[in-house]
């Protein structure tokens, strides 16, 4: 019997219930089905760059009942901003390094999703596996592909699919046709269409300091000027203004950066008038919100080690939240520094407390310094592993280039060591004591690099003024001896 259904597609049954096949192939068997739209889509994202991807399983996050003021004032202005007398439709997050941007902006996302108004995220990292975290290459693409998973915004979504099944090549064309073609014709054409009410409001960015230059040519046999990560930071920032100047652009856009001088010029000169900045200062009472992070840690380490319920003391406690000067790194550090490495944890948090250098008044950073300092030396060999770190972190010697697009992956920790390495097990040694600053894959791990906890390590290892004579001269000298044919 002949089915009244034969090559019929994007249909409806019994009102809302709405089904669209077309950009999802079907493959009979024996046959080869060319990829569907929603396929086509789906290489060209940053999986990774998602809030809940499984490369940020171990991202910061704020710990239970800390940071609770910041997150109210983000999460109530996504979703009653539009009661401002004069309605801003970019919140910039800001702060310096350490102060916890990123875990707010996770838990942020977090509380998003569980209300239903999350529409979108893009972590970039710098440091990051995936070097599609990295560049501006996916970002357009992956907002869309995340607004295509919506129920409620099932017409957008298919005029998404629509333009990659037109427009394949949408993916190579500038960042402003993206956003045109791939988000905002898509949400033009259903201005008219019911349940806006119930679709996402909010589009969150973290670090966008950490966007680095994506070049289009190799600068090696090109005459072309290299492109700077301003211009691509600033680019993303200008159509991320294009969005929220669109009338039927429906979502709150949240940023979170460093305030550096490019982010910063175009939100005080190009987007002002449009944008409200928060700055993570003492305002948000960081320092109760760190208090409360470090009594969890020691009633970890209390329970593990059997230690009394006094301790530390009192003063220890204020001591390092006065270290801390505001900077989650800090806390962070200390907590991952006393509870996971070898050794009696009393003793580590003497050392600690016992540290050098110029106080926080002064200094915010010298705290920080002093601690960063401190790991480096506790390694076997300080002075490898200064090198090492900067050879994998600083000077990116071991990315690799893949394609011809010219972005960079960072090589699995496997090859580096057999790179550096002279003799089986020298990294181990040497990494020893370093996991309070490095994730450090197993030796039966050959796909995952090491990556740093926190990039104001590296901002340490290139200031004279901050790592000190010895740490900078190590480096000195290996350049002079060349350090491009270490191995």
């Amino acid at each position: 019997m002949p089915s009244h259904f034969k090559n019929a597609s994007n249909f409806s049954i019994e009102g809302d219930t709405h089904i669209y096949t077309k950009y999802y192939n079907r493959t009979h068997y024996g046959e080869r089905s060319p990829k569907s739209s929603i396929e086509k889509l789906r290489e060209h994202i940053a999986a990774g760059a998602l809030h809940n991807s499984a490369e940020r399983c171990d991202a910061p996050k704020c710990h239970p009942e800390t940071r609770v003021a910041v997150q109210d004032e983000l999460v109530s202005w996504i979703c009653d901003g539009d009661s401002d007398d004069v309605p801003q439709e970019i919140m910039w997050v800001t702060g310096p390094a350490g102060s916890g941007k990123t875990a707010i902006m996770g838990s942020v996302a977090d509380t998003c999703q569980g209300k239903g108004t999350l529409g979108a995220t893009f972590f970039f990292s710098s440091f990051s596996g995936s070097a599609d975290r990295r560049s501006k290459r996916c970002f357009v693409p992956t907002l869309a592909y995340q607004l295509v998973q919506h129920d409620a915004m099932y017409q957008v979504a298919e005029q998404i699919l629509s333009t990659v099944e037109r427009n394949p090549a949408i993916f190579e064309q500038r960042l402003d046709v993206q956003l045109d073609q791939l988000i905002l014709k898509p949400l033009r054409a259903c201005r008219d269409r019911p349940r806006l009410l119930d679709w996402p409001k909010a589009v969150l960015v973290d670090g966008l300091d950490e966007c680095e230059a994506h070049q289009y040519h190799n600068t090696a046999r090109s005459n072309a000027n290299p492109r700077s990560k301003e211009e691509d930071q600033t680019e993303i920032l200008s159509i991320l203004k294009k969005a929220a100047s669109d009338p039927d652009f429906p979502f709150r856009i949240v940023i979170a950066s460093r305030p550096e001088h490019a982010i910063q010029s175009f939100f005080t000169e190009v987007a002002h008038s449009m944008t409200r900045k928060l700055f993570l200062d003492e305002k948000y009472n960081p320092d109760a919100d760190m208090a409360l992070f470090l009594e969890s840690k020691f009633a970890m380490i209390r329970r593990r080690c059997h230690f009394p319920c006094s301790w530390p003391s009192k003063d220890v406690r204020q001591t390092l939240v006065a270290n801390a000067s505001g900077q989650f790194i800090y806390v962070a550090t200390v907590g991952r520094f006393v509870e996971g490495s070898a050794g009696d944890p009393d003793e580590l948090l003497n050392q600690v407390l016992q540290l050098p250098g110029v106080t926080a008044c002064t200094n915010p950073l010298a705290p920080l310094d002093a601690l960063y300092a401190h790991i480096l030396y506790s390694s076997p060999d300080p002075p490898l592993i200064i090198l090492w770190l900067n050879l994998i972190f600083r000077e990116k010697f071991f990315d690799q280039e893949p394609s011809p697009m010219y972005y960079t992956e960072p090589a699995p920790a496997t090859v580096i060591r057999l790179y550096l390495e002279s003799y089986p097990g020298q990294a181990l040694h040497v990494f020893r004591n370093l996991g309070s600053l490095v994730f450090i894959p197993s030796m039966d791990d050959d796909r995952s690099p090491y990556r740093l906890y926190h990039k104001s390590l590296v901002d340490f290892l290139q200031e004279r003024s901050r790592a000190g004579d010895f740490v900078i001269g190590i480096l000195d000298a290996a350049q002079v001896a060349g350090m491009s044919e270490v191995g």
